[in-house]
C-alpha cells in the first residue's frame, strides 16, 4: 500500500509543524509535507493537519487571521467534500474560527499558560481518529493559554446527542471531575468532532507523545487509528 499523504498547513507563527512532520514521517513511516499558508494547492492529501503555535501572532484572537488564508479556504473545501482534517491546539482554535467546528477556545480560567501532561478519556472510539485508542485513559501533553472550550447550551446538547465529544480531561483512573480539568473547559471537553466525523479539533498534542525517548507513546494510538482507517 502506498504511503498516506499528510499535508501540514504552516502559518507565520506555527511552531508545532515540525513536531507533526517528525511524528508522521519518521515515527509512523507515512509521507508528510508542508503546505504554506499562501498556497491554494493542498497537493492531494489523504489528511490535513493544522498544527499548534501562534498563527499570525494570534493577532486579534487565536485563529482569527488564519481562517482567511488561501490554504484554509482550500482546507474548508477539502473538509466539506469529506476530507479528513485534524486541528491540534492552535489548529483547534483555527477550526472553530473557520466554522468547521462549533464553539470557541477562551483564556484558561487561571489566566496562565499551562504546559504539562494530562489524562484524556476517549468517549467515541468509532472514528477514523480514535479506533485504536484503548479504553484506559491516555496521557497526552498540553501547552496553551487559550484552551478553555466553550459553547452555548444548545450547541452542547447537540454535541452530546450526536456523539461529537471525543475527549474529556480526566484523572489517571478515568474520573471526569473539576480537579482533572486544567483550563476550565465546559464539561471537561478536550476535543470534538464535526457531525460528519471527518474534522477533529483537540487541545492536547498527540504528536509530542510518540517515542519512548520522550517518556510517553500514547500519541501513537491516535495516528495509528488514522492509518488503520485507510487500511481497513
Amino acid at each position: 500500500m502506498a504511503k498516506l499523504r499528510f499535508g501540514i498547513i504552516v502559518f507565520p507563527g506555527s511552531n508545532c509543524d515540525y513536531d507533526a512532520y517528525h511524528a508522521i514521517n519518521s515515527v509512523m513511516g507515512e509521507e508528510a509535507y508542508f503546505v504554506w499558508h499562501e498556497d491554494k494547492d493542498l497537493k492531494n492529501p489523504d489528511c490535513i493537519i493544522i498544527p499548534g503555535g501562534f498563527s499570525y501572532g494570534d493577532y486579534l484572537r487565536c485563529g482569527a487571521m488564519a481562517k482567511f488564508s488561501p490554504a484554509m479556504e482550500e482546507t474548508v473545501n477539502f473538509a466539506e467534500k469529506g476530507g479528513k482534517v485534524i486541528g491540534i491546539c492552535n489548529g483547534f482554535q483555527i477550526l472553530t474560527e473557520a466554522n468547521l467546528l462549533p464553539g470557541a477556545l477562551l483564556r484558561n480560567t487561571n489566566l496562565h499558560f499551562i504546559c504539562k501532561e494530562v489524562y484524556l478519556k476517549c468517549e467515541n472510539r468509532d472514528l477514523v481518529f480514535t479506533n485504536q485508542i484503548p479504553e484506559r485513559p491516555i496521557k497526552i501533553p498540553i501547552a496553551h493559554a487559550e484552551g478553555n472550550y466553550f459553547c452555548d447550551q444548545k450547541t452542547l446538547k447537540e454535541l452530546k446527542e450526536n456523539n461529537q465529544i471525543v475527549f474529556r480531561y480526566c484523572d489517571e483512573k478515568g474520573n471526569v471531575n473539576k480537579e482533572s480539568n486544567p483550563n476550565g473547559s465546559i464539561e471537561n471537553i478536550a476535543g470534538i468532532v464535526n457531525k460528519n466525523g471527518n474534522v477533529l479539533g483537540m487541545m492536547p498534542h498527540p504528536e509530542r507523545a510518540m517515542e519512548e525517548i520522550l517518556g510517553n507513546t500514547d500519541g501513537l494510538y491516535f495516528f495509528k487509528s488514522i492509518v488503520n482507517s485507510f487500511v481497513n
